[in-house]
């Protein structure tokens, strides 16, 4: 096993202060991300806040606004949400290349192993989010690698490894 990825990603770990965890400082990259993002998504990265979580089956792609009273970002993240989750069924991860100007990482396997994965959208009161499951490893994996590639290009800070379901539930 080649330890260059397994120092990567300890250096790309997010610190705990106070209990809480902190997103990493946002370099000239993660505002590209954004400016891509806002362009491919149809929403601000400013007014919103995403996360990813891992799962033991899976995943979540998490997306709500910043201010319960705005029903445009709101809109517009069950829009693209819902959007995702039917492109993602059928393979098509352009947007996700559009954003972060590279193939992400597990989304070969994803698109191969499509069959065995779920993709779930759910509105949330301030957002939306997409619920990603599978019991094939191979694809668990996929999935995972996919995720911790979004965490760390758009900088959100959010742990690395599988948490409880609890915690996307905030």
């Amino acid at each position: 096993m080649n330890p260059t990825p397994l120092i990567l990603v300890a250096a790309l770990l997010p610190t705990q202060a106070g209990g809480g965890t902190q997103p990493p400082p946002k370099t000239a990259h993660h505002h590209e991300v954004e400016q891509s993002g806002d362009k491919a998504m149809g929403f601000s990265h400013e007014k919103t806040t995403h996360h990813f979580y891992l799962r033991a089956t899976g995943g979540v792609i998490q997306v709500d606004a910043n201010a319960a009273s705005d029903k445009e970002s709101r809109e517009q993240i069950q829009t693209h949400l819902a959007h995702i989750a039917t492109m993602f069924a059928k393979g098509n991860f352009e947007t996700p290349m559009l954003v972060h100007g590279v193939k992400p990482p597990g989304t070969a396997s994803m698109t191969k192993l499509g069959a065995l994965i779920r993709y779930t959208y759910e509105a949330r009161p301030q957002g939306g989010r997409v619920v990603i499951t599978t019991s094939d490893k191979a694809a668990l994996a996929a999935v995972h690698e996919f995720l911790r590639f979004q965490i760390q290009d758009h900088a959100t800070g959010d742990p690395l490894t599988v948490t409880p379901e609890a915690t996307s539930n905030r």
